[in-house]
Formats: structure tokens, C-alpha cells, sequence
């Protein structure tokens, strides 16, 4: 009796080839049948709730005040990160470094600064000009100064909120810095070195464009992190970001739930561009990694050692990965 002969996507004839049928997947259905529910249950409960008050959500939702919250949240999200991610690099390669004074710094630095609130921190920055009344430029370790300035005209409520967030979150940032260069193949040094390139050339044009693929998503959470970590500034005390205005106003109209959702609405929003910010940061440093296609028959380039007539499959469906980029 000759055997049942069926071709493959190749063309090619395979004897006595089993044509398997997919697992039926009743639990995964069910699931989504109750994730479905629920979710329409959550729905159907925040529309039809008289307590939400969505026509105060709306009046109140580009209120003048709560525009100018939304603008300086923004502007303390920003500049904080700005500062910090330089702080962040400068504290990460102290880490690394030869010298132990500069290792003793930047380990004491990230120690301190996670160690305590941010909160506490803040309040501490609202004091400042408490504690030192003036600051001086001048031969250290003596009475001998040049120039001199009040404090409060300095730190202000707004400079106290985005030094007390950018020193804070220094520190976190620092250590997924010093992962991200850890992460870099040391023969990349090597390699660099061998050609001539001094030791800071090394750490711009090799080391850190390779760390950043594995940088930004961490920091894209930081920075997700610190745009809802900007309400603790009432501390300093700051009274113009978003929390804080959303507050006032649900304070001076007695509606409280409506005004908590005009700023959950806000952060969602912004969290979101942040998102999609991210991910495009996310594809544009990793476009030098790229993964070899193992799916449908016929759709890949032929493996070493075969012809366009054989089979392109590897036996052992192995997905490599090349690097293809930021050789020295």
C-alpha cells in the first residue's frame, strides 16, 4: 500500500505527514468572557453613577486654573528629569571609576538620596532658606567672601520643587545608568581602546549608545513615575501644579470626586503621550538589534549551506539575534 505523500510550504514531498489540530483553548475563552463582563460592568458603572457628576468633570476639565496646573506639572516633569538623567550619567560613571574618593561620593549620594522620602526631602528644600540664610561664593574653609545673596531669592517655592525632585531621582536613575553600561560587552572597550580612543570618547561614542537600548525603558517609567511624583511638592510648599489646583477648586465648590477626576483624566493623558513617546525612543536605539525571522516557510533568506531549492527552515527553530551596529 504506498504511503500518503503531501507536499510542504517548500514544495517538497513529506510521507505520512501529520496535519495536527489546535488545541482548544476553553479556559482562555471563558476568561475573556469574564474579563469582558467586568469590564462592561466597570463601564457601565461610571457613566450611570449619579456621584461621579460628569457635567462638573466637564465644566471644570480646561478650567484656567487647572491648564496652568496641567503647564506647570509638565514644566517641573520636564525639567527635573533633564537635570537628573545628567546627574544620573555623572554619579554612574563615578561608580566605575578608578578613583575611590569618586566611588565613595557617588555611592554615599544614591545611599542618602533612596534611603530617604522624597517627601521629607522636599520639606527639607522648603527650608532651606531656614537653614542657610545666605549663599556666599569664597575661599572655603574661611570668612573671606566674594559675593554673596539671599537664599529665598534663589530658592524659590518652584526652584526648592525641581531641585528636590531632580536630586532625588538622580539617585534611581543613577544605578539603571550604571545596569545599562554594565550591560555593554567589554571587548567593546577593548576594541575601542586598541584603536586609540581615550577613556571619555570610549564612554560617548561606544559604551553608552549601546547602554541606551537597555536605559530608556526603566527611564521612560521614571519619568512616568515623576510626572505623578510632582503632587508631593505641595511640601516645598508649591501650590500651582495640577493636584494642587484640582484640589482648590474642589475645595472652594465642595465637589470633591469630580475634581479628583478632571486630574486623573489630565495625568492619563499625558501618561499616555509619554507612552508613546517612550516606545518610539525604544525603537529608534534599538534599530541596531535585529532579530532573524523564523515563521512561515518560504519567507526567509536560505541558512548558510543551503540553495534557494532546499528547505529555508532551521530544524531547530532557533531564533538568532545579530548585532549589527556601534562596533568601535
Amino acid at each position: 500500500m504506498p504511503h500518503h505523500v503531501e507536499p510542504d510550504g517548500e514544495g517538497l514531498p513529506i510521507p505520512n505527514r501529520i496535519n495536527a489540530k489546535p488545541v482548544r483553548r476553553t479556559g482562555a475563552i471563558v476568561a475573556a468572557v469574564i474579563v469582558a463582563i467586568l469590564a462592561a460592568m466597570l463601564v457601565k458603572g461610571l457613566i450611570t453613577n449619579p456621584r461621579f457628576e460628569w457635567d462638573i468633570v466637564w465644566k471644570y476639565l480646561f478650567n484656567e486654573r487647572v491648564l496652568e496646573g496641567v503647564g506647570y506639572t509638565l514644566l517641573l516633569t520636564v525639567i527635573s528629569m533633564v537635570v537628573a538623567i545628567i546627574l544620573a550619567v555623572i554619579l554612574a560613571v563615578m561608580r566605575k571609576s578608578v578613583n575611590p574618593v569618586l566611588r565613595g561620593v557617588s555611592w554615599f549620594y544614591i545611599w542618602f538620596f533612596r534611603g530617604t522620602p522624597v517627601y521629607t526631602q522636599l520639606v527639607f528644600w522648603g527650608l532651606f532658606a531656614v537653614l542657610i540664610p545666605r549663599l556666599s561664593i569664597g575661599i572655603p574653609l574661611t570668612s573671606i567672601e566674594f559675593w554673596s545673596v539671599d537664599s529665598q531669592t534663589v530658592i524659590t517655592a518652584f526652584n526648592a520643587a525641581w531641585i528636590g525632585l531632580a536630586l532625588n531621582e538622580a539617585a534611581y536613575l543613577a544605578e539603571i545608568v550604571r545596569a545599562g553600561l554594565e550591560a555593554v560587552d567589554p571587548g567593546q572597550a577593548e576594541a575601542a581602546q586598541a584603536l586609540g580612543m581615550k577613556r571619555s570618547m570610549i564612554m560617548r561614542r561606544v559604551i553608552l549608545p549601546q547602554a541606551m537600548r537597555i536605559i530608556i525603558p526603566p527611564t521612560g517609567n521614571e519619568t512616568i513615575g515623576m510626572l505623578k511624583t510632582t503632587s508631593l511638592v505641595l511640601a516645598v510648599p508649591f501650590t500651582l501644579e495640577l493636584q494642587y489646583a484640582t484640589n482648590a477648586i474642589a475645595n472652594r465648590i465642595y465637589k470633591p470626586i469630580p475634581l479628583l477626576l478632571v486630574a486623573s483624566i489630565w495625568y492619563l493623558l499625558i501618561t499616555s503621550i509619554l507612552m508613546v513617546i517612550q516606545s518610539m525612543l525604544e525603537k529608534h536605539f534599538g534599530k541596531g538589534f535585529e532579530a532573524r525571522p523564523v515563521g512561515t516557510k518560504g519567507k526567509q533568506p536560505p541558512l548558510p549551506g543551503k540553495t534557494e531549492g532546499e528547505p529555508k527552515d532551521d530544524v531547530e527553530k532557533t531564533n538568532e539575534a545579530a548585532f549589527l551596529g556601534y562596533n568601535a
